[in-house]
């Protein structure tokens, strides 16, 4: 399993390709192929995730009931704007204009690593994105989430155990 971390900004060419941040290509798994799906994220940025990974949101994704209104919603707006996408002989992606016009992405990407998936802002969304974010609020929200002992460690897995997505 890949874990992504940093922060890498790169240019985008008048094709909408960016180049693809050489320190994340090196934590790809083989079985990726430098294949990858991405989709609209759940803040303004979209979600890029390599294809091994992908798999395994497909697999959670395949168990959420279609038949509950819930369910088919969440599936709907999940996976409607997903495309496949992969490295050409450059380590470019080339970014699909909706995907783009919807994240702002326009002349400059920001590639950031989020453990098995990794975000792709436009610098100014990122940059608003932040300013809302005091340092104080930060701390809060870390030792919410990630401190508090036994009883928050496991807040990021669903009930039968499985992590959320």
């Amino acid at each position: 399993m890949a874990s992504f971390k940093g922060t890498y900004e790169h240019s985008l060419d008048d094709k909408g390709r960016v180049a693809f941040p050489s320190k994340l290509r090196k934590s790809l798994h083989p079985g990726a192929n430098e294949r990858f799906t991405l989709l609209r994220g759940l803040e303004p940025c979209l979600y890029l995730y390599p294809q091994d990974e992908w798999e395994r949101v497909e697999e959670k994704l395949n168990r959420v009931n279609s038949f509950s209104r819930e369910g088919r919603t969440v599936k709907r707006n999940f996976l409607r704007f997903a495309e496949d996408v992969f490295l050409d002989k450059q380590h470019r992606l080339a970014l699909p204009p909706g995907l783009m016009d919807w994240a702002s992405i326009k002349q400059r990407a920001v590639f950031i690593g989020s453990g098995e998936r990794i975000e792709v802002w436009a610098p100014e969304q990122l940059k608003s994105f932040d300013d809302e974010l005091s340092h104080d609020d930060f701390d809060a929200l870390f030792e919410r989430v990630m401190g508090g002992g036994a009883e928050t460690s496991n807040s990021s897995e669903g009930s039968n155990g499985d992590s959320k997505i």
